[in-house]
């Protein structure tokens, strides 16, 4: 059979689930067209590669992506024009030196722009071998035992995505103790379903309203009462001990560099400094967090740059939790191989648009896994129709996925591949569940 190659490449401006502009990229070979959206994050890491926008206040904010657009269009289509598919890592690689800046930040071209194209010559590249995405993704990664992963439910919102005096972002349930993708679902949706009444009932019903990625966000104040929340929700819809609870802190939102504390109430505009906690105190309150509530995962505990807070955590805690890097690490080479050897973290946020192609998320992952990290595979907050993360997780079989709340289609676009490669896998289907950090064990 002959190669097929790439024939041509565009793009055009599209928006996302907040309504700003993205990226998306059409790449077309003999076998037709093949199209990728690129999401977006609203809490992001100062260490990601760059999302290039446009600028210009009078149009979408500053928030255009015309000069990606015209980067696609140009010198990218130009460089992989006539490249073969399948090879993935070629193409990735035309585009990184093509770009030319050092680090992975791509800064000239833009990380939406080269991610676009990387995705979509992912899909031909499928194609061009007539497998499943998932099945392509699995090959370039190696070939490791295919899995479903437990997904990790956003249902509680605080942080930069609420407008609650929540400061930690982020709590999920994930149902660990589901027998299969389909069951987990099930179990996600009736607790999230349990959830919203108990909040009906107890703040009202304008408290019911969801964000940016499908979660309530009641006006509560502290952790252990979304804590308490969760819990009564799971005891509700009768998965005790089935579904347990992670949590996002993206705590990088509330340090406070003046104070050099986290500032609790870093919402509060007159806030003076009565909730700032240390980072010994902080490490203090997320044991009080693992003792008291079935609580598996924790992401983000401290700022960015805080690899010496997060490695006495990790230290304490790493055997039985899992403890996440996002913005710590924001999928880049370098900053995980820090975050190694300073022992700050035992997992992965691998998010494609962190770092901006499809091999060097691949990449990520497997040194990962090589180094006993776990990994779980994550949306952005500002998300589309694409389901690419699905196939993804699917492929180098991470165990666990976080694609928001079972709300709101963007998000669900994700859950609902993942039903369907479950559906197509059959009996060779296998659920992560209780080995979602050690994914290879199940």
């Amino acid at each position: 059979m002959a190669p097929v190659t790439i024939q041509s490449v565009t793009a055009r401006q599209i928006f996302d689930s907040r309504g700003n502009p993205t990226v998306e990229v059409d790449v077309t070979t003999s076998q037709g067209l093949f199209r990728a959206a690129v999401p977006s994050g609203a809490s992001t890491g100062k260490h990601e590669a760059l999302e290039l926008r446009d600028g210009d206040a009078a149009q979408y904010m500053g928030k255009g992506v015309q000069k990606a657009i015209a980067n696609v269009r140009g010198e990218i289509a130009k460089a992989v024009t006539g490249m073969e598919v399948t090879d993935q890592r070629a193409v990735d690689a035309r585009m990184i030196e093509l770009d030319g800046t050092p680090g992975g930040f791509k800064r000239r071209l833009g990380a939406n722009a080269i991610l676009g194209v990387s995705m979509a010559v992912c899909r031909a590249g499928a194609a061009a071998k007539g497998v499943p995405l998932y099945k392509h993704l699995n090959d370039l990664a190696g070939s490791p035992k295919m899995l479903l992963p437990v997904p990790s439910f956003n249902v509680i919102n605080g942080g930069a995505h609420a407008g609650n005096k929540l400061a930690m972002q982020e709590f999920m349930i994930m149902p660990v103790g589901a027998r299969s993708f389909t069951e987990a679902m099930r179990m996600g949706s009736e607790t999230y379903q349990h959830l919203k009444l108990i909040i009906k009932k107890r703040y009202g019903l304008d408290s019911t309203a969801v964000g940016d990625e499908g979660g309530f966000a009641p006006n509560i104040s502290g952790a252990d009462e979304a804590f308490d929340l969760l819990q009564a929700a799971i005891e509700a819809a009768g998965y005790t001990g089935k579904v347990k609870i992670a949590m996002d802190s993206a705590a990088s939102e509330f340090w406070n560099e003046n104070r050099n504390a986290y500032d609790l109430d870093f919402k509060n505009p007159n806030s003076g400094g009565a909730a700032d906690k240390s980072k010994q105190e902080l490490v203090e309150m997320y044991r009080h967090f693992c003792s008291q509530y079935p609580l598996v995962s924790l992401e983000d505990p401290f700022h960015e740059e805080d690899f010496e807070a997060y490695a006495a955590l990790t230290a304490q805690i790493g055997e039985r939790f899992q403890v996440v890097g996002d913005d710590l690490l924001v999928t880049n080479m370098d900053r995980i191989r820090i975050a190694m050897e300073k022992r700050a973290c035992n997992a992965l946020l691998l998010k494609v648009n962190q770092i901006g192609t499809v091999t060097e998320s691949i990449q990520a992952y497997q040194h990962c896994r090589q180094n006993g990290w776990g990994v779980m595979v994550s949306h952005r907050s500002g998300e589309t129709e694409d389901s690419f993360i699905a196939d993804l997780t699917v492929g180098l079989a991470t165990g666990q996925l976080k694609s928001g709340a079972p709300c709101r289609s963007e998000r669900l676009a994700k859950y609902n591949q993942l039903l369907r490669i479950e559906e197509e896998l059959g009996s060779a289907a296998v659920y992560a569940g209780a080995n979602f950090r050690t994914p290879w064990k199940a």
